[in-house]
């Protein structure tokens, strides 16, 4: 299993709005794609920012670059365009070895 982790860096200003518009319209919206399995989202807190993780789960990396070449590009422009400055973006893609 293939998890894309998004964490994003929000300003404390717009934060309550960030979350709930991520919850509400920006997650479902790439849950719609059909791409992806699962998500999570968490709050980091080995730190005083408004830090969160975005997990997407899918089947496989052929699934991943599938989203990324045909549903990432809008859908990140969108958040960036809302956001702009506010929120600090970046990508991990990690690979699940075992659950435990």
């Amino acid at each position: 299993m293939i998890i894309y982790n998004v964490t994003v860096n929000v300003e404390d200003d717009v934060e309550k709005e960030w979350l709930n518009w991520m919850k509400t319209h920006h997650i479902p919206r790439v849950m719609s794609c059909g791409i992806f399995l699962k998500a999570h989202v968490s709050k980091v807190i080995t730190h005083n920012e408004n830090t969160y993780a975005i997990s997407y789960f899918c089947k496989n990396v052929k699934d991943l670059h599938r989203y990324q070449i045909q549903f990432s590009q809008s859908i990140q422009e969108e958040h960036a365009n809302k956001y702009a400055e506010k929120a600090v973006v970046f990508r991990t893609i990690l690979e699940l070895i075992e659950e435990f």
